[in-house]
């Protein structure tokens, strides 16, 4: 007798990120790896002190490393693939149910002036 598997689109109550994300994944691995802080106070100086608060630096820089690693040059692209990839979700800090930053943010953040980091 053949089976068929129904869908049934239902809101899950306890779902844990870290837990979906195994032990050996290379993006789990590279965050528990590298600490990404260093990034704050050296780019604080290029930010506005006023004005609405910007992308997070250590996202943006994640964000350029993901589309390397993943050979993605489109920023649109780049979004649209983090936001079904749990291990990349997880390396960003982003929860599922999180928006991620829109594609043009990426775009529009100018990249450091030569010697900053």
């Amino acid at each position: 007798m053949q089976g068929q598997k129904d869908f049934h689109d239902k809101m899950s109550l306890c779902f844990r990120l870290s837990e979906r994300v195994p032990k050996h994944n290379f993006y789990r691995r590279l965050r528990d790896l590298l600490d990404w802080e260093f990034l704050r106070p050296q780019t604080r100086p290029v930010y506005s002190h006023t004005g609405q608060p910007s992308l997070d630096p250590v996202v943006f820089f994640k964000l350029v490393l993901v589309g390397r690693l993943e050979n993605i040059v489109s920023d649109r692209r780049l979004i649209e693939q983090c936001a079904l990839r749990l291990d990349i979700l997880y390396f960003l800090g982003y929860e599922v149910d999180e928006d991620l930053p829109w594609h043009s943010t990426i775009s529009r953040t100018p990249p450091l002036p030569r010697g900053r980091l």
